[in-house]
């Protein structure tokens, strides 16, 4: 009989999840309750004013300065509305007409976004400033600036490697790959070109790397990669970065130089973010909210979360994923493995990786195909996400998928009978765990 009964958020609304009774739960971990700003336009305007590390944005530029201003795409979370009138204001206040500034969405390997997105993003009346669509195909659109120590190429876009200043709009938040976003990862891989991203994303296909939320940039050889690869563009590169609650909220804005804003940001994002756990659990039950947008953003919760588990143990994953798939490479095509099958040869399979030649994927995918295998051989992976199309579902074997949330507790109870610790994360899109007391 369970006894136990959590309320789970999910999308506006929530689910019930009920637990047996010889499941004991070591934790409900939430993110720390850091208040929203009350004001996000002053909080945006004290940031523009008081960068860290950096001038002022109006004492770099002056009448006919070629700006261009990166904003990341709609795969995140990102409120570019609240933060782009300001910089834009900054930018004429200082005598640079709109004539002279781009706006380059940071697509990455993404697809294009259409004229429509852009304006949602922006949130505002552009006109004047004309919009660059990035093409990390197109070599012929790149500047090449040289390798890095780790053996990167760094293409970049030629309107941000041309431009006089580059200011760059994102978010800091946990991240599977960079431990944190924001930064100059707007730059790569935001307008970088495929062999740069290919070549930084392989570096993290390690297992002591493949899983790096939150850990400490320093030992995060992707995140210094791309820093390194970035900053051959010389100090011409400016970020304004928001860190946000579950809510969505700005919490707080940095602005500046990339690396000191970034690591300011970074602090906020992991006392938010960081859940201490005492020791990993038999079963993580974890839940997609607030990255409820599709089964690319919900299955940041299972990234997020897995380390919290046993070698051995369950994790259940809820994705709301209210729009269906979004930009998820690997459910494509059909992987040529059973998922019995592929958990007898994962543990081979994953040393074979970061060389193998994938057909029709992208290199983002090889890092989450690896991830996958990682996670697969670590802990029994369990998912109830019922937008996600069954022919989608079966081409991810690296999950199971249950059509019911009963059936996945059902399913955990056959791996683990007996009393089992248990660790819940509401909002597993953005919360990690911190092993200590």
């Amino acid at each position: 009989m369970a006894s136990n009964t959590l309320q789970l958020p999910w999308g506006n609304e929530s689910v019930s999840v009920e637990l047996p009774e010889n499941w004991q739960v070591q934790g409900i971990l939430e993110p720390s309750s850091l208040p929203p700003c009350a004001d996000p336009q002053a909080e945006v305007l004290r940031a523009l004013a008081d960068p860290i590390g950096a001038p002022q944005i109006r004492d770099l530029v002056r009448s006919g300065t070629n700006v261009t201003i990166v904003i990341d795409d709609g795969s995140r979370p990102t409120p570019v509305a609240k933060i782009l009138p300001a910089v834009i204001a900054e930018l004429e206040s200082a005598g640079v007409m709109r004539a002279q500034m781009t706006l380059v969405p940071a697509l990455g390997l993404h697809r294009p976004m259409m004229p429509e997105e852009i304006a949602q993003r922006v949130g505002l009346n552009f006109d004047g400033i004309p919009t660059v669509t990035h093409n990390c195909d197109d070599l012929a659109q790149m500047r090449f600036l040289g390798s890095t120590s780790y053996g990167s190429p760094v293409w970049i876009n030629r309107k941000v490697a041309d431009a006089d200043l580059v200011v760059s709009i994102g978010c800091i938040e946990p991240h599977l790959i960079a431990s944190f976003g924001g930064g100059y990862k707007n730059i790569i891989p935001g307008v970088a070109g495929r062999a740069t991203v290919a070549h930084n994303h392989g570096l993290n296909c390690s297992p002591g790397t493949f899983n790096m939320v939150g850990q400490p940039i320093d030992r995060n050889p992707m995140r210094l990669d791309l820093e390194q690869g970035c900053r051959m563009l010389g100090n011409k590169v400016w970020v304004v970065n928001a860190i946000l609650n579950h809510c969505k909220e700005i919490v707080r804005v940095v602005a500046g130089d990339p690396i000191a804003a970034h690591r300011a940001g970074a602090d906020v994002s992991a006392r938010l973010n960081g859940v201490k756990i005492p020791r990993p659990a038999d079963v993580v039950i974890t839940d997609s909210h607030p990255m409820d947008q599709d089964l690319r953003q919900g299955v940041k919760a299972l990234a997020n979360t897995i380390r919290a588990v046993k070698p051995g143990g369950v994790v259940i994953t809820l994705v709301r994923a209210e729009e269906g798939m979004g930009v998820f490479g690997l459910a494509n095509r059909k992987f040529p493995l059973s998922r019995g099958a592929l958990k007898v040869v994962a543990p081979l399979l994953v040393r074979f990786v970061p060389k193998m030649k994938l057909k029709g994927m992208g290199e983002e995918d090889r890092f989450f195909l690896y991830f996958a295998l990682q996670a697969m051989i670590r802990a029994r992976l369990i998912m109830y996400a019922p937008t996600i199309p069954a022919e989608k579902q079966a081409n991810l074997p690296f999950v199971e998928f249950m059509s019911a949330i009963e059936q996945t507790i059902e399913a955990a109870q056959t791996k683990c009978p007996g009393v089992a610790d248990v660790l819940i994360f509401p909002y597993g899109g953005i919360t990690y765990p911190e092993l200590g007391t």
